[in-house]
């Protein structure tokens, strides 16, 4: 069992999964479909979600169990997936035993764990599964578990669904790419593209898919827009979800318009000076092309875009390998050092609720050290004289 693409007349894909006789499995294609067509899933959701159903599938070949009432195991499932390689079939590999390194981290499990009941409450929905099936995968909650923000203004007793098989995932730190960092990668840059590249995500914080997915015309770069039809004042992004033929994904459902500054504009400029000196008029319609390998000429796809941030890192020897949303997170926590409002930092990075901002708000520190410095001493406060 493993995930596979399939790819519609249309361009548009989305991700199944087939059996060692590399036949569909109908149930999981439909799920498949119903989350790429049915709910508007980006193709990278419908991939995850695939490779981690598909495990399971593969986990109830191993054992012998039918994949349709197998959940009252998923216990044993959580097991198999912490310490069983994806290619356990093979003779030549050795599952670990005891105090053996774990092959999947907490999060990898929680994330198999979540495409399970999806593939799982979909085959109940069509009656591919008995009913029961959801009393094994979810257990019934209610709201006074809940933080008391996301309890609701009316006070009131609410019913949910809760997932019983859930493993604690252990807080990951977050971190920032500092300006430092992106300026010795902005210097590294061979080729006004990949300057542009790192601008893009590092000055005006968009997401790789959302880099990747830009169009020319949602360039709008002018100090005054109005003859292209738009009247917002300044150079700005639009940035629409599309389904785009390079895997390009915004992940904000809700289009909106990113001002941009200076910096912006002018990697810009040089860039379409250099894409015009290599392809003329033509190229595809995105913003962000080939230009040195690969179709000439042909959109960048997000993997492309972090591939150049790991070039760039490893070309300015930094310390740690700095990625797209690290660039991402500078962005936002650069506003807020700026003295801009959460709200501001919400808008600026396309997302929808308030405290979505918040893990992207990361202090500089050296403004911790002002902010310490700057807090007065016992002495000062009640006026006994100089320290």
């Amino acid at each position: 069992m493993r995930a596979f693409p399939v790819q519609l007349p249309s361009g548009t894909r989305y991700w199944t999964i087939i059996d060692d006789e590399f036949r569909v499995v109908p149930v999981a294609d439909q799920w498949a479909r119903y989350q790429r067509f049915g709910k508007g899933r980006a193709e990278l959701t419908t991939r995850t979600n695939a490779g981690g159903a598909a495990l399971y599938l593969r986990w109830c070949r191993s054992t012998g169990r039918d994949w349709r009432e197998a959940s009252r195991d998923l216990g044993l499932f959580m097991v198999w997936l912490k310490h069983t390689p994806s290619r356990a079939d093979d003779p030549g590999v050795v599952v670990p035993g005891p105090g053996g390194k774990p092959v999947r981290q907490e999060r990898r499990v929680n994330v198999v764990l979540s495409a399970t009941r999806g593939l799982l409450s979909h085959a109940v929905s069509v009656g591919e599964a008995p009913r029961h099936v959801l009393g094994q995968i979810y257990e019934l909650a209610d709201s006074r578990d809940l933080p008391v923000e996301a309890q609701g203004e009316d006070s009131g007793l609410s019913l949910r669904l809760r997932a019983r098989h859930r493993v604690h995932e252990p807080e990951a730190e977050v971190d920032r790419a500092s300006d430092d960092e992106l300026v010795r990668m902005f210097l590294e840059c061979r080729c006004a593209r990949d300057r542009l590249v790192v601008v893009l995500l590092g000055r005006a914080g968009l997401r790789r898919g959302q880099a990747a997915g830009l169009h020319r015309s949602d360039c709008h770069l002018l100090p005054d827009s109005r003859a292209l039809g738009c009247d917002y004042p300044g150079p700005h992004l639009h940035v629409r979800r599309r389904d785009n033929g390079n895997g390009a994904w915004s992940k904000s459902r809700a289009a909106w318009i990113q001002p941009v500054d200076f910096l912006v504009v002018q990697a810009y400029d040089q860039y379409i000076d250099e894409r015009f000196e290599l392809l003329g008029a033509g190229g595809s319609d995105f913003l962000l092309v080939n230009l040195f390998r690969g179709v000439i000429g042909a959109p960048m796809t997000p993997e492309s875009i972090y591939e150049v941030f790991e070039r760039l890192s490893g070309r300015a020897q930094l310390s740690r390998p700095v990625g797209p949303h690290m660039a991402r997170r500078a962005f936002g926590s650069n506003v807020s050092d700026a003295g801009g409002s959460l709200d501001d930092v919400q808008a600026l990075l396309g997302q929808k609720h308030p405290e979505s901002a918040r893990p992207y708000v990361i202090p500089d520190r050296s403004r911790l050290r002002e902010a310490v410095e700057r807090v007065p001493s016992p002495r000062e406060l009640h006026g006994r004289g100089e320290i």
